[in-house]
């Protein structure tokens, strides 16, 4: 047995059996070892950030790992961007990245770089695998290191050499399943009852394990009880939502809007997310979003026990106290011009059952959230880490873990042309997504942004000038998404008016396999 079958088939025996793939000349033996495991399915991107989104999206579905197999330094840097998102969502990722036989690597190759740096940068845990008889056991580690707790990305280095050397060991995985540590939350919960049972105005906010059901439950039974507001981070990892489960507003992107959220809070309860702060500085502006005189306290932090303190607080403060529910509520078919507000009223109004929501629809999200809240129960994964590009190879890997549910990817125009060649692999592999292209012909996010930024064109009394306005214009020539996708072996179709919208999204709904929208919105006032 060689480096490549050893570390497959311990990857298989650890319950890693998907790998996303844009493989080189330095892991061609793993290639060809593949088709000696026939439990480990091989799945390929055509660039490697599409291989590490989709491996993300896989594990927030899965509750997983998978595994990703990437091309030395350059590989490993075209898919940073992802790792770096599925990083912040705390999304367990095997990080395999192939790299020059350990002989080669003083003639300083063209493709030579230090990856181990690089890997560093996104992943909790890296290690370079020196000998072949090392393989199995540091594959294990990797496996290990991924699934935590907390979940995080486990680079493995593997040079070509230990890859095509014989004489790995054949040794059965001795990896055992870990569950979830679960800490003493005694003294937190105690300190967060009292600040609660204050009588001052408080905020439960939630990240992490604490936005799926259980977690949901518990915060809204202490929400009612004590009349804290709850809210969840601007970017949850994976939050269950929609008819029968309790609703959850999200802390706004825009500093405004979350220091409207927060205002007068005398106390800020955490479990499992982080305290707040803007997401970029801006000139004159606070970069805490904590207000004055708000005492903090963290119930459990990002990698910790949130559902089960959660619990334990919903125990405390509300015994008897019942969680409210999102009752089934659809919005009507919408009629007339295509806007960001109808396309999520028709987003409402078709959502199938079970559907998982991959959304990066940036700017165009705004009526989403109050659109589908009465929708079938579905689950919405987001944009953890800010690194676009992430819609589309999330749908990819969310598809692959859960076959049996359908995956409707709502997309910004700008970021869609990040990893589009996702849809590659979404036709290849006959996936069940249905992606929705929000086209404003622009990077709005950027637009708003400049505005808040105070970057001011010199000279220009009414916006930005020419040369600033054409770097956030994506017009001209404009995106064909329809023949982007049809040429990519992707049913198409464009929608101009909300009710071609509807029915592209019914029909879609119906057949299998991927379908693409290319919504071309009407600019809102």
């Amino acid at each position: 047995m060689n480096g490549a079958q050893a570390l497959i088939n311990t990857l298989v025996d650890g319950g890693v059996d998907v790998c996303f793939a844009n493989p080189g000349t330095s892991e061609m033996h793993f290639v060809a070892a593949l088709d000696t495991v026939p439990a480990m399915r091989g799945v390929l991107a055509l660039f490697e950030g599409v291989a590490t989104g989709a491996a993300d999206g896989y594990a927030r579905m899965a509750g997983k790992p998978a595994a990703v197999l990437l091309h030395l330094g350059p590989g490993l840097g075209n898919g940073l961007a992802n790792l770096h998102n599925a990083r912040r969502a705390g999304t367990p990722v095997v990080n395999v990245v192939g790299d020059h036989a350990l002989y080669h690597k003083q003639y300083d190759a063209p493709l030579e770089s230090d990856i181990d740096a690089l890997a560093g940068a996104v992943s909790g845990w890296v290690r370079r695998t020196q000998r072949v008889e090392d393989v199995a056991a540091d594959t294990r580690a990797a496996i290990a290191a991924a699934s935590g707790p907390p979940g995080q990305v486990a680079t493995l280095i593997l040079p070509a050499d230990v890859s095509w050397t014989s004489g790995a060991p054949n040794v059965a995985n001795s990896h055992a399943e870990q569950g979830v540590a679960r800490a003493d939350v005694s003294e937190a919960v105690a300190a967060a009852a009292k600040a609660l049972r204050s009588g001052d105005p408080g905020v439960l906010l939630i990240g992490g394990e604490a936005t799926r059901e259980p977690g949901l439950s518990a915060a809204a039974r202490i929400a009612e009880a004590t009349g804290a507001k709850l809210l969840c981070e601007t970017f949850p990892t994976r939050l269950e939502r929609g008819a029968g489960v309790p609703v959850v507003g999200r802390l706004g992107y825009l500093a405004e809007m979350a220091t409207y959220q927060l205002g007068g809070a005398k106390h800020l309860v955490l479990a499992g997310a982080k305290s707040p702060v803007t997401f970029f500085a801006y000139p004159g502006k606070p970069s805490d979003l904590v207000p004055d005189g708000c005492q903090v306290h963290t119930l459990a932090g990002q990698s910790g026990p949130a559902t089960d303190a959660l619990i334990a607080l919903a125990d405390e403060v509300a015994p008897g106290t019942t969680a409210p529910l999102a009752p089934l509520n659809r919005p009507a078919a919408p009629t007339g011009a295509l806007t960001a507000e109808t396309a999520a009223a028709a987003i409402g109004a078709l959502l199938p059952e079970h559907a998982i929501v991959v959304d990066e629809s940036v700017t165009s999200s705004f009526f989403l959230p109050a659109a589908t809240e009465g929708a079938p129960r579905h689950d919405w994964l987001t944009l953890t880490g800010g690194a676009i590009g992430y819609g589309l190879p999330a749908a990819t890997g969310a598809a692959v873990a859960a076959p049996d549910r359908p995956v409707w990817c709502l997309q910004a125009d700008g970021s869609a042309m990040y990893t589009i060649s996702a849809l590659w692999t979404h036709a290849r592999e006959s996936l069940d997504i249905t992606t929705v292209i929000y086209n404003n012909s622009a990077y709005a996010i950027l637009r708003m942004e400049l505005e808040r930024v105070g970057a001011e064109t010199p000279g220009a009394s009414n916006g930005p000038g020419p040369k600033a306005s054409k770097l956030l214009d994506i017009g001209s020539p404009n995106l064909d998404f329809v023949a982007i996708a049809t040429g990519m072996g992707v049913s198409a179709t464009r929608a101009t008016t909300a009710e071609e919208l509807t029915a592209a999204l019914a029909r879609a709904r119906s057949e299998p396999g991927p379908h693409l929208i290319d919504a071309v919105l009407t600019p809102m006032g």
